[in-house]
């Protein structure tokens, strides 16, 4: 798969242009021939015999960055006087910020906000602990809880260097729900450590966000937590995921007029993502799902599989098929992946049944490429991209989700919410606006976070989870 330009590769570069007639045109060429896009271009000061501009570029890695101002300084006359990444710039100081809701501007705004008259709030509390929900900020605000050891396709990378993706979810949650989220990145992959933690800071918080904890820990520490925590504990990474792979194939089921319970369901990856996506079409009807790890096809009467893939196996595959991925996809209706490139093949596509669904769902890269796949026999594609129509983006999910077990102050997060949450994405898109290339709504679609925030609160309520009814 060829690279692919794109914002989060692009540079402003500083140049001083001699100020001649066609000399503006020559730079251009140049990021032009060094196969970059020219974006905003500004005059920042007009000097004798040269002009200085801001040029923004976009390229498609750091190294085709560098190619590209390369070409730029080797121009006669051209001084390149600084390459400056924006998204490096983006990231400056920070993403997020505290800011205070209560202006704080004369004395007895302090009186009042802290000493002495806070101290009667804090009697209120501790007289009725459950007062925190009104008196506090916990009302409105997430923990984003990592360990920083699978972090995007980045893998073990540590908590300093997962704190800009929890600032980036924090910001997300903010933008998108108005929920209050706080990245908390901890120096420990001890399961017991975490759950310690996590439960020693549970009481300034109204839910929380387990993100980027590798498989198989994140099971443990979910089920942990949720078992003993009163607040919503959901793991991203799996429900999210999960949530918002239901809604697209629900609505890719409509495109090809196929019913989930009577398709054949073939997955690679039975990790984290996996399993959640399986467990919730299960949950939503389907009955044949087979999930398929390096080792081919999980089944129990296969040897050796975690505590995690033996569960999966009770669940799934049910007539323990043996073999590949490529080699069960054979009269297959739909194939999900979660897991490296190159885990199908465009012959093990071409035995699926006619209208197939293919979410080919690694990132960057997915498990096969949409031009790869064998012409006329897939229906619908998704992928975890941008680049592509039908990008599977959990931005769809966890924003709106949190917001609606906020709003009734749920104590847990239940698969009737999940569910809720799945099927009212799906519903944002019309019937007269579903197509094969649009299954799920944009992330910029407004209309979103609301509309999953108060399916949720519903299935709270129905579900006997809510503290509160909606107001």
């Amino acid at each position: 798969m060829t690279g692919h330009l794109s914002a989060s590769f692009s540079a402003t570069l500083r140049v001083h242009v001699p100020d001649s007639p066609g000399s503006f045109a020559r730079l251009a060429q140049a990021i032009g021939d060094a196969g970059g896009l020219l974006g905003a271009i500004d005059i920042v000061r007009v000097e004798p015999g040269r002009k200085i501009r801001d040029v923004t570029v976009e390229a498609t890695d750091a190294d085709h960055l560098g190619r590209i101002a390369d070409a730029v300084r080797a121009l006669d006359g051209v001084e390149v006087e600084h390459v400056s990444d924006r998204t490096f710039l983006l990231h400056l100081g920070g993403k997020i910020e505290m800011r205070s809701k209560s202006p704080i501007r004369t004395r007895d705004d302090l009186s009042m906000a802290y000493t002495p008259g806070v101290a009667r709030i804090s009697a209120a509390i501790a007289a009725d602990p459950g007062a925190a929900w009104t008196l506090t900020s916990k009302q409105n605000t997430v923990a984003v809880v990592t360990d920083g050891t699978a972090v995007l396709g980045l893998g073990n990378i540590g908590p300093e260097a997962a704190l800009p993706v929890m600032e980036g979810k924090a910001a997300l949650f903010k933008e998108f729900a108005g929920v209050d989220a706080w990245p908390i990145c901890l120096a420990t992959t001890d399961p017991d450590e975490i759950v310690a933690a996590v439960k020693a800071i549970a009481p300034g918080f109204g839910g929380i966000n387990l993100e980027d904890i590798s498989s198989p820990r994140c099971f443990e520490i979910e089920r942990r937590l949720r078992e003993e925590l009163s607040i919503p504990v959901f793991h991203d990474d799996q429900h999210g995921t999960a949530i918002v792979v239901l809604a697209a194939l629900l609505n890719a089921l409509r495109v090809v007029d196929k019913n989930l319970a009577d398709t054949r369901i073939v997955t690679t990856g039975v990790g984290a993502a996996g399993i959640a996506v399986t467990d919730i079409l299960l949950a939503a009807g389907a009955r044949t799902v087979i999930g398929c790890d390096e080792g081919g096809a999980v089944h129990r009467e296969r040897t050796g599989l975690s505590t995690a893939k033996a569960a999966y196996a009770e669940r799934t595959n049910h007539a323990c098929e043996r073999g590949t991925a490529d080699e069960l996809l054979a009269d297959a209706d739909i194939f999900l992946g979660f897991s490296v490139p190159g885990a199908i093949s465009a012959e093990g596509v071409s035995r699926m049944r006619d209208d197939a669904i293919v979410f080919a769902l690694a990132n960057p890269t997915p498990e096969i490429a949409p031009e790869d796949l064998p012409p006329g026999k897939v229906a619908v594609v998704a992928t975890g991209r941008s680049d592509y129509p039908n990008q599977i983006n959990n931005v769809l999910a966890f924003p709106g989700v949190f917001r609606g077990a906020l709003d009734v102050r749920a104590w847990a997060i239940t698969e009737g919410m999940k569910l809720a949450a799945s099927r009212a994405l799906a519903a944002v898109i019309a019937p007269d606006e579903l197509s094969a290339e649009y299954i799920v709504p944009s992330v910029f679609n407004r209309d979103v976070a609301p509309l999953v925030a108060t399916a949720v609160a519903e299935a709270a309520e129905q579900d006997g989870v809510a503290r509160k009814t909606r107001a």
